[in-house]
């Protein structure tokens, strides 16, 4: 069975890093791009992050240019997100998840992930 687990969300103070990573099993998962999401309370989810399958080509939502990077180790069937220079607004829950095509759209990924949640205080 296809399942994706992401960890290492936690409580942060603004300024501050974190480091999120996916677990991705079931799958081809070199074969796959990966994306990150988020999604604040009673708000839409938001494209972060995509990386191509090799991991030579990323794109990043216009929010989090600059501070955060993504990241892949197709050898742990792993892909990363670091989050630097936190900001409040950067508080919501984080989805990683795989699609068979370049995307920034959530309808294009067809695994998902069951979200770690970041907290960003100030």
């Amino acid at each position: 069975q296809v399942q994706l687990v992401e960890s290492g969300g936690g409580l942060v103070q603004a300024g501050g890093s974190l480091r999120l990573s996916c677990a991705a099993s079931g799958l081809s998962f070199s074969s796959c791009v990966m994306g990150w999401f988020r999604q604040a309370h009673g708000k839409e989810r938001e494209f972060v992050a995509a990386i191509s399958r090799g991991g030579a080509s990323t794109t990043y939502g216009d929010s989090v240019k600059g501070r955060f990077t993504i990241f892949r180790d197709n050898a742990k069937n792993t892909v990363y997100l670091q989050m630097n220079v936190l900001k409040a607004e950067d508080t919501a829950v984080y989805y990683c998840a795989a699609a068979w095509t370049s995307s920034h759209n959530t309808q294009d990924y067809g695994y998902w992930g069951q979200g770690t949640r970041v907290t960003v205080s100030s």
